[in-house]
């Protein structure tokens, strides 16, 4: 792909969305999952888009397709893959809901997908960064943002090492990864605009998710457990270095 200039970085740092964007955000039905990795939400992302009632949202992104586990991404299933002019276009006529910059490549998320969305009667939704998620609750508070949360440290860090194709691989990337994770953990413990939900039993995860998303409610006693299992990650991560 091509570079991203000096012009679009700095587009892309003064972004807002348009009058449009932000009251497609405020009508849209929208549920974000968020978590660490190896939470699982790709997992539940999954069984949740066997529901014809939810749509993906496809961000846009500046990065070529990549191979997983031996399959290409496709354009238009994983992400819309596109040229930074094509992007420029796209933040000049304020295209995006929300747009940013990663080092080299740009990720962005159009209107069209939410407008599309909302055509269909279905859930938007999608897998975030709390970075993301921060973005969208500066336009509506009325987004879901779903924390997905492991059983428990021991499961989430087994979780996580079967990702890697030796322990030695494992090792180099782990201060990251505790890193990431213990940013992510802090920040969503401290914002109490999102639903938590333990990825235990993948059905029961699943259902849970499904009843926030359509219904923007969650039983109390659930949220509290899942808040107190995250804090439990998070003391942890705080002891290993």
């Amino acid at each position: 792909m091509t570079a991203v200039s000096d012009s679009l970085t700095q587009k892309i740092k003064n972004y807002s969305p348009s009058v449009e964007a932000k009251q497609l955000v405020a009508r849209a039905q929208i549920t974000f999952l968020v978590g660490i990795a190896g939470a699982g939400k790709d997992t539940i992302m999954r069984h949740l888009l066997e529901d014809e009632g939810f749509y993906n949202i496809v961000s846009h992104t500046t990065r070529a397709p990549r191979s997983n586990n031996g399959i290409l991404e496709q354009d238009g299933r994983e992400y819309h893959f596109v040229s930074p002019q094509e992007v420029e276009m796209m933040v000049d006529n304020q295209a995006f809901i929300e747009v940013k910059q990663v080092h080299s490549t740009v990720y962005g998320t159009s209107g069209g997908e939410l407008a599309r969305a909302m055509t269909a009667g279905k859930v938007a939704i999608t897998d975030i960064d709390v970075q993301g998620v921060d973005e969208y609750l500066a336009v509506s508070s009325r987004v879901r943002p779903i924390f997905i949360v492991p059983p428990n440290y021991q499961v989430w860090l087994e979780r996580l090492k079967s990702r890697y194709a030796s322990e030695t691989e494992f090792t180099q990337e782990w201060p990251a990864r505790r890193e990431s994770a213990i940013k992510e953990l802090r920040h969503v413990l401290g914002n109490n605009s999102y639903f938590f939900v333990v990825n235990n039993e993948l059905a029961t995860a699943v259902r849970e998710v499904q009843t926030i998303a359509k219904s923007g409610e969650q039983d109390v006693d659930i949220s509290t457990h899942g808040r107190m299992v995250a804090q439990a990650i998070l003391e942890k991560l705080e002891q290993r270095v």
